[in-house]
């Protein structure tokens, strides 16, 4: 594509992406996914690529996977967010940690505590603790049959209740990752870490088109 002629920077900046994604369509938009913004070195990491290769080892360990499932996106892998507010927020101490997992085997497994955990809330046999919780199981029961049927979910669309031993596993490992960089030399310090599992990798490219298509209005 003509349209990636100048566009060679490892970490592009927000305004770039977006100027591409406009003029180079969903061919553009499938690149984008399928390198930059899941391959290479995250621009959180650029200081200390060792460190990155470490913790995809780590997660893959506690979950199950193999290493190579595991990347990172969001500002943390460009250095600038694409659907945050405002468009263009650097990664900061205030951004996220926003781990994606290309494994059908994990997705397997979300996918069955979610509609688990959806048969109880609806059957009454679980329920939120206040009226704020509530709004967000809500949500959750609404939305979660469209993400699951583009092949993708949220490991937080589950409560991280007893019988949920994949969701909890998650919850676990991502609030042990904050802490331990917290005290390690040279890593990010951010607020928050989550992890999204895909069926496969097509099902990734196909929902990051999709996100990257709202990027020239900064929507999300």
């Amino acid at each position: 594509s003509p349209h990636f002629a100048d566009f060679r920077e490892i970490y592009p900046t927000a305004a770039d992406v977006a100027r591409l994604c406009v003029m180079g369509g969903h061919q553009a938009r499938l690149t984008l996914a399928r390198l930059w913004l899941s391959e290479g070195i995250p621009f959180a990491f650029r200081q200390n690529p060792a460190l990155y290769e470490l913790i995809r080892a780590w997660i893959a360990s506690r979950l199950g996977i193999d290493p190579k499932d595991v990347t990172l996106i969001g500002s943390a892998r460009l250095g600038q967010s694409l659907f945050g507010n405002p468009f263009g927020s650097p990664f900061s101490i205030d951004s996220d940690l926003d781990f994606t997992i290309v494994s059908s085997t994990l997705f397997e497994k979300l996918v069955s505590e979610f509609n688990a955990w959806a048969f109880a809330y609806e059957g009454g046999s679980v329920a939120p603790k206040n009226e704020r919780e509530r709004r967000f199981w809500d949500d959750n029961l609404t939305r979660g049959p469209d993400t699951l049927g583009r092949g993708f979910i949220d490991s937080k669309m589950i409560p991280r209740l007893e019988p949920f031993v994949c969701a909890r596993e998650i919850g676990q490992t991502m609030y042990l990752l904050i802490e331990k960089l917290r005290i390690t030399p040279g890593g990010p310090v951010v607020r928050h870490a989550d992890i999204r599992a895909y069926r496969g990798w097509d099902a990734f490219a196909r929902q990051m088109s999709i996100s990257l298509s709202c990027v020239k209005s900064g929507a999300a």
